[in-house]
């Protein structure tokens, strides 16, 4: 079936982006019903910023265009008291399930959607020992894939942001996933949004070392950073090969390890001067960061190293990297419009309504998962003093299946409060 161009431009004009789909999906194209297991639903929070698109269009302004994904049930796990999803639910016709297995069979014996959303990000929930929030992405999932074997059936399902709080979870997920034949994808918002400039690096460069400043939450902003810059580097020859080694530092030592030749300085210069927010303090940009950093060295001998800053000195995303062929280091900043209708989450859900309705990951799950793995990594190596920690578990090697494109303009910021 063909694409309209009224509908193809119209998505432009509403997104104020282009696609990350392959093609626009014509107007009269069925709708795929969707289930989606949450942790609560309040005002801009990653329910709101994802699921709420399927309600109130691309653009969260109910305006169409709207996604060819229809929201039909819906599991809050914790419902505080300025929850939206009731008031949404009276407006909008789903229904609220109380259970994750009713959310999917709509309240019957059979699944009975096409595609499910699993968003573990934000709510109420402990801590672990190394100081990490344990969201419920397993059990969210587990509880997904326990309908799947009832029934003999699965469909694709995208769970947000790195896959669990710790490398066993995550690696139960990926394999059972692939045990069960689910279209399974993972993953972060920062990856497919606008770079500035709109940099890529060569499929198959001979690269040697990527930095990637980072900055907020240390667990959550610096997942975003490893991810972002891990959607660059796993382009370099031969693929991603895995990682051999992970490594948590703090403060001096960070810098320490820089005049030792561990990392190049050379490159956090690039990063810093690709930054867009400079006026953000007077003097010397690593002399104003308060650092933490995660040492990485991947099996095939390309280094990479994330520089998160825990002051406020820093506010992006950034990645440099050297590669042959180029004279000088390449800088980008992932730019991410903090404001609604938080345009890279229509770029992210543009990737999840791929998925859906071709069944394949628009981007590799082994991504998140070895991301996953390296920011569990980090986090035990902090916990033991910042010692270098073997990983063999993480010789997850795989070829790139998403290249970034440059997009035009994200469409106008609205106000922060209200609809």
């Amino acid at each position: 079936m063909q694409t309209t161009r009224r509908h193809f431009i119209g998505q432009l004009t509403a997104t104020g982006a282009a696609a990350l789909t392959a093609r626009a999906f014509a107007a009269d194209a069925p709708t795929k019903r969707i289930a989606a297991i949450v942790t609560h639903y309040t005002h801009n929070s990653h329910a709101d910023v994802i699921v709420s698109r399927l309600l109130q269009g691309w653009n969260l302004d109910k305006q169409p265009p709207f996604p060819r994904l229809r929201l039909v049930s819906l599991f809050v796990d914790q419902v505080p008291p300025n929850d939206m999803s009731r008031a949404l639910a009276a407006e909008h016709g789903f229904k609220i399930f109380p259970t994750i297995a009713e959310a999917l069979t709509l309240g019957g014996k059979d699944l009975a959607v096409d595609g499910v959303l699993l968003i573990g990000e934000h709510g109420t929930y402990p801590r672990s020992d190394t100081d990490q929030i344990m969201y419920p992405r397993r059990r969210f999932f587990e509880e997904t894939a326990t309908v799947f074997r009832r029934t003999g059936k699965s469909v694709p399902v995208f769970t947000d942001k790195h896959l669990a709080w710790n490398w066993e979870d995550a690696k139960w997920m990926y394999d059972t996933a692939r045990e069960l034949k689910v279209p399974f994808m993972a993953g972060s918002s920062v990856p497919g949004t606008w770079r500035r400039p709109a940099l890529e690096m060569k499929l198959g460069a001979r690269a040697k070392e990527a930095i990637e400043l980072s900055y907020g939450p240390q667990e959550g902003y610096s997942y975003h950073g490893l991810e972002a810059m891990q959607a660059i580097v796993e382009r370099r020859r031969g693929g991603e090969s895995g990682v051999r080694s992970v490594q948590f530092v703090a403060g001096d030592e960070v810098w320490k390890a820089g005049a030792s030749g561990r990392f190049d300085l050379s490159l956090l210069d690039a990063a810093a001067n690709a930054r867009e927010a400079k006026g953000r303090f007077k003097g010397e940009f690593k002399d104003a960061l308060k650092p933490t950093a995660y040492f990485i060295e991947h099996l095939d001998g390309f280094k990479s190293l994330l520089l998160h800053d825990t002051g406020s000195a820093n506010s992006e995303w950034v990645t440099a990297w050297s590669e042959e062929g180029r004279k000088e280091h390449q800088a980008t900043v992932h730019y991410t419009q903090e404001a609604r209708p938080f345009a890279h989450f229509t770029l992210l859900t543009q990737g999840i309504e791929r998925m859906i309705f071709s069944g394949k990951p628009t981007w590799p799950v082994e991504r998140t998962l070895l991301v996953t793995g390296v920011l569990a990594a980090a986090f035990q190596s902090r916990k033991q003093g910042g010692v270098r920690l073997d990983t063999p578990h993480l010789a997850i090697s795989y070829k790139p299946t998403f290249e970034w494109k440059a997009l035009p303009p994200p469409p106008p910021n609205r106000p922060m409060h209200g609809q």
